[in-house]
């Protein structure tokens, strides 16, 4: 999967880019992104059967990552379903604990009271062969009664706690199944979405093989719009974040397109939006689509070099707004990293990082 565009070429671009740019830290990782197809002016056949096949593969390739996405939320929160179950079923087995601790006294309490034992002062006084044996036998039972009533107290409460807690437990473990079950089926959806894109990048694959040279040159087109040029860029950006972003995305233009590509070498369109703004220390999420959620919202006709601009109703295409309405953008496979006009693509929705 590498770029038409000659080595020449790009060593040429890139290296102009590279003056007064800072060092930028390089950072990878794995993820399944979508890209959108180039503006072609006179598409053949081959180039429409290309463009067809290639817009379901990253389609396809961003409802994966989204996929991905979800998932890693969902085991979160199955990871806190099951810490939160397993802390209510120590306090449920505190609680119990804490209940037999009482019960055998409680249940002597109940023995006695059952067979009729009398525990009163009356008793007291009809047993009792002198007045300090009265005495005695009447402190004792005062002392047997405190106790009693302390204990039984005591027995209700660690009962009720018991109860709370056995509900909180079954509560909690529910939760907890319920949240497996769902990252389970994620997971599964997930292996699917991943079958379906390795066949469609094969079918892409073939397509652009059966492609003339001709054909292949007017996909990838130039690293530039005719009338753009990278000094006129340079000089139009602003102090600023998404200026700097946009600096570091520009030296990797003719760097080639690829599924799930997050660099340093190779990109699909959100993975270069990830690595640039990663390059001045903002970590943007992996997705063209949740890229399109996050940052301020900024309308079309007040976008500044930096911006992240999104395309098509399904936010499935994401670049790096390079002023005078040109998009810094890894498009699709076949072609390199460029900057393109946005006229003609399907805007949708802009954010300020």
């Amino acid at each position: 999967m590498h770029s038409v565009v000659s080595s020449k070429n790009n060593s040429r671009v890139r290296a102009a880019l590279t003056v007064g740019v800072l060092a930028f830290g390089l950072v990878a990782g794995p993820s399944m992104q979508a890209g959108a197809d180039p503006v072609i002016t006179n598409p053949t056949e081959a180039l429409d059967k290309l463009g067809e096949l290639s817009r379901v593969s990253e389609q396809t390739n961003e409802a994966l990552h989204n996929a991905q996405i979800d998932l890693d939320a969902k085991l979160a929160v199955a990871n806190d379903a099951d810490a939160r179950s397993a802390a209510d079923q120590g306090l449920l087995d505190a609680a119990s604990a804490r209940v037999a601790e009482f019960a055998p006294a409680v249940n002597r309490i109940a023995t006695a009271n059952y067979q009729g034992a009398r525990t009163n002062r009356l008793f007291a006084l009809m047993v009792s062969d002198s007045p300090q044996q009265l005495l005695d036998q009447m402190s004792a039972l005062d002392v047997i009664s405190n106790d009693a009533a302390v204990q039984v107290s005591q027995f209700n409460q660690a009962t009720a706690e018991a109860r709370a807690a056995s509900e909180a437990s079954k509560r909690s473990a529910e939760e907890a199944r319920t949240a497996a079950d769902q990252a389970r089926a994620l997971s599964d959806d997930l292996q699917r979405k991943q079958s379906e894109l390795q066949t469609q990048i094969a079918d892409v694959t073939k397509a652009f093989q059966s492609l003339t040279d001709d054909e292949r040159n007017q996909l990838s087109g130039t690293p530039f719009p005719p009338d753009v040029d990278l000094s006129k860029i340079l000089a139009n950006l602003t102090p600023g974040s998404g200026a700097a972003a946009l600096q570091a995305g520009l030296t990797r233009i003719g760097d080639p397109y690829v599924w799930g590509a997050t660099g340093p070498n190779e990109f699909d369109c959100s993975g270069l939006v990830v690595w640039a703004y990663k390059q001045i220390g903002k970590t943007l999420p992996r997705s063209s689509q949740a890229q399109a959620q996050g940052g301020v919202p900024v309308s079309r006709d007040q976008l500044q070099p930096g911006d992240v601009v999104t395309f098509y109703s399904d936010n499935s295409h994401v670049g790096i707004y390079a002023g005078d309405g040109n998009i810094l953008h890894a498009s699709t496979f076949g072609v390199p990293v460029k900057v393109q006009s946005m006229a003609g693509m399907e805007f949708s929705t802009a954010r300020r990082y």
